[in-house]
């Protein structure tokens, strides 16, 4: 029997019904036997002969009623003043509460699937609170580093006697601090308004391979600057339909991480393929690698690999990624080896214009 089946069952079956059909007939009978014993046989006077079916009855409904309040209690009352104890504990912010099913697995009724579904709710509930308890937190921290150092910078410049050097060197560390705080609150408010679905995608066909190149080229100077080799196999044109404003965001955060991550003279390498059903990218570095620990975080909002923050960033450049991707049916993949190196794949199904009109 289906979930839905057992939804729709009473708590109160059929069954019960028929016993009491039974139990009156059954009463009735002996209400009958007792009359006529009465009557033709013990010829009592006639007020003991209406007492005693009085009483007998009266004997009867009481039992029948404390029967029926004690299946009532057991049945319904006693679990929904448990689901109300229980939604009023929720409702003050206790996510730990927990309602055990009435009944073993496979003999679920629907109150049973109601109190599982109010436990998930729950569940997700605290989770929830887990999460934006975390992101206060980690806005909170990411937010106060570089406003301390444009504070501590700030007042360091009011010293009397500076020299120029000092003076060129505070500022441009209190302009590295606002360009990080900046990036923090771009980043927060787009990834915001991707999640709740304020920014749709744009579907457009376009080069993903130009696009490509042209991201790649804005970090020449970091390339140069680091001595990074990089190697670039792509294909003469791939033209996809895709949000190109979205999609640029995801290579930009790729190729800006392997090359940060990258040490002077290693190599980065940026690959383009596709097939009859998806495009493939994948960016590669010669990088620090990621532990198998922090693989399992890294798309997650403000995780760092590195925790020291050594290295600028605030952790939510993935998140955008996974984000992104996701709006456009894609997907990404990692592999790493600490030491070695990191590949980041992205996978994009091949859209044609019809099958997009279908799918809005």
């Amino acid at each position: 029997m289906s979930a839905q089946e057992k939804r729709r069952e009473s708590r109160f079956p059929g069954s019960l019904f028929a016993l009491y059909f039974v139990t009156l007939l059954l009463m009735s009978g002996i209400h009958m036997g007792l009359v006529t014993l009465i009557n033709e046989n013990l010829h009592w006077p006639t007020i003991v002969q209406v007492l005693i079916p009085t009483v007998y009855w009266g004997l009867v409904a009481g039992a029948l009623t404390l029967f029926t309040r004690y299946k009532i209690v057991k049945t319904y009352d006693q679990p929904m003043k448990e689901l109300a104890k229980a939604a009023d504990k929720v409702a003050k912010g206790d996510f730990s509460v927990y309602i055990p099913p009435i009944h073993t697995s496979n003999r679920h009724d629907y109150l049973d699937l109601m109190f599982l579904d109010f436990n998930k709710m729950v569940a997700e509930l605290g989770s929830l609170e887990t999460m934006r308890t975390d992101f206060i937190a980690n806005v909170s921290h990411e937010i106060k580093t570089p406003l301390a150092g444009i504070q501590n910078y700030a007042q360091l410049l009011q010293r009397p006697g500076l020299t120029r050097e000092e003076q060129e060197t505070y500022i441009s560390v209190i302009l590295s601090s606002t360009r990080r705080l900046s990036s923090l609150v771009t980043n927060i408010l787009k990834l915001n308004k991707l999640e709740s679905q304020q920014i749709a995608p744009q579907f457009e066909s376009y080069d993903l391979c130009g696009q490509l190149s042209e991201c790649a080229i804005r970090f020449e100077s970091v390339w140069e600057e680091k001595q990074i080799d990089l190697e670039a196999n792509l294909e003469d044109r791939a033209i996809i339909r895709g949000d190109a404003s979205l999609l640029e965001l995801v290579w930009n955060n790729l190729l800006s991480n392997a090359f940060k991550f990258t040490e002077p003279g290693g190599t980065v390498t940026l690959r383009q393929s596709s097939d009859e059903t998806h495009v493939t990218v994948s960016v590669s570095d010669t990088g620090c690698g990621i532990s198998p620990e922090a693989q399992e975080h890294i798309f997650d909002k403000f995780y760092q690999g590195d925790t020291s923050h050594a290295t600028e960033g605030n952790g939510l450049g993935l998140a955008l990624v996974l984000r992104v991707l996701q709006l456009m049916d894609a997907s990404i993949q990692v592999e790493s080896r600490e030491g070695v190196g990191t590949t980041f794949t992205v996978q994009i199904p091949i859209r044609r214009a019809s099958e997009r009109e279908q799918t809005v």
